[in-house]
């Protein structure tokens, strides 16, 4: 990869203190609360700009290793507040970061290579995931952000939320709880504009209904899931939560590094031979970080801290998804759905490899230096394979802010 211009995303603290210069110099329009804590006790902040009724969340934060949805969110809020029109009739409220916690663990504010950002790099386990949690645990025992988040929901009843996400390499794709007609020619417009590729073929997405490239809308809940060994169905999540009062949520993806392996919409030659090829592989590689682990494990006895937690649910989840991919693939399986699959394939072992090291290297264990080896060879692999090249941070940034104004002003006109 070509060597990036100097970037940063927000820290948590500067997240805050932005928001809150903002809704100093409009404190007619502007206020700033907190509606919440997390189980660490870290504050979760609402930035709301406008007084109408119907409303507009937009959620940053919700994985902690996506950081382009904070400084989206600032963009946005201070794009609101100058521009009466998105005002009009309309109240927009901005969560800062959904799982504080877990913002804290994910240290890459500035990577130059996908080896920097998976040095630093934090994703939690699924039960300690905000949005995700509801997916696999009972109500009584959801995290407090994710009782936050819902709170907010119910008090604002939002005609939409919007939740910003995003992936390290690939492209960028608009995953949707209820379609939102007249959606898909603007994302596509920006997209093209600032030159990210749209993934139309997108692996969490497989056999979704699309109202245009790159635009998924998810089944309703009772159908079958993509990935049926995989505990954290998306129609369990708190994306859901908004249908009790007739919204809908829109979870908007932007790439860090872009890959134009995945936006080939032609079919591909042998997808369930190549799908074969990456469960395989996939197996493989989780086997080398499981003999890491496996080595190390005597020495990290009484050690159960967040990065060690995630490191494991990462290798659980492995067995089964390889198996799901060994079933028939899709039948419109194209070139870009299998090179989605192929870069999940890759990310799912290397994550988990990133935060065991990150773990064996505070106790200077003496198997950190053979991971460090193995997390340097696989983002290298990673980067070739894909021909990954950087997004500027403020291509990021507008697209994911073009696509979610896009997204409320014609979710508004949808009939409820």
């Amino acid at each position: 990869m070509s060597p990036l211009p100097e970037l940063r995303y927000p820290t948590l603290v500067e997240l805050f203190s932005s928001a809150r210069a903002l809704a100093a110099r409009g404190p007619a329009l502007c206020t700033l609360r907190q509606v919440g804590v997390s189980r660490a006790g870290r504050p979760l902040h609402l930035l709301s700009v406008g007084h109408a009724r119907r409303a507009v969340l937009v959620v940053a934060g919700a994985h902690a290793n996506e950081p382009t949805g904070g400084r989206t969110l600032l963009a946005l809020a201070e794009r609101v507040l100058h521009e009466e029109e998105l005002r009009d009739g309309t109240s927009w409220h901005f969560l800062l970061c959904a799982d504080p916690d877990g913002a804290s663990l994910h240290v890459t504010p500035a990577p130059r290579s996908l080896l920097e950002y998976h040095l630093g790099f934090f994703r939690p386990a699924g039960p300690e995931q905000p949005e995700w949690s509801p997916a696999v645990l009972p109500p009584d025992r959801l995290p407090p952000e994710t009782r936050a988040l819902t709170g907010v929901i119910d008090e604002l009843r939002p005609y939409l939320q919007v939740t910003l996400h995003g992936t390290d390499l690939g492209g960028s794709w608009v995953q949707l709880t209820r379609d939102i007609p007249g959606l898909a020619e603007p994302f596509a417009k920006s997209a093209a504009e600032l030159h990210i590729p749209v993934e139309t073929g997108a692996s969490d997405a497989a056999g979704w209904p699309a109202s245009g490239p790159g635009v998924h809308v998810m089944p309703e809940p009772g159908a079958d899931a993509v990935h049926p060994s995989m505990p954290d169905d998306a129609r369990q999540s708190t994306w859901y939560h908004t249908h009790r009062y007739g919204g809908l949520t829109a979870v908007v993806e932007v790439p860090m590094w872009a890959s134009d392996l995945v936006d080939d919409p032609a079919p591909h030659p042998a997808p369930a031979a190549a799908m074969r090829r990456l469960a395989h592989r996939l197996l493989r590689d989780a086997l080398e970080v499981e003999r890491a682990l496996a080595d190390a494990r005597p020495r990290l006895e009484g050690v159960d801290g967040p990065l060690l937690r995630s490191a494991r649910w990462a290798l659980e989840l492995i067995p089964g998804l390889a198996a799901d991919w060994l079933r028939t693939p899709p039948a419109d399986a194209t070139m870009a759905y299998v090179g989605s699959v192929d870069a999940f394939g890759r990310r799912l072992p290397l994550r988990a490899a990133a935060m065991l090291l990150r773990v064996l290297r505070e106790s200077d264990d003496r198997a950190a230096p053979r991971l460090e080896r193995l997390v340097a060879t696989w983002s290298d692999a990673f980067a070739e394979r894909f021909r990954a090249r950087w997004v500027p941070l403020e291509h990021q940034v507008e697209h994911q802010s073009r696509t979610v104004v896009a997204a409320a002003l014609h979710a508004r006109e949808r009939p409820v």
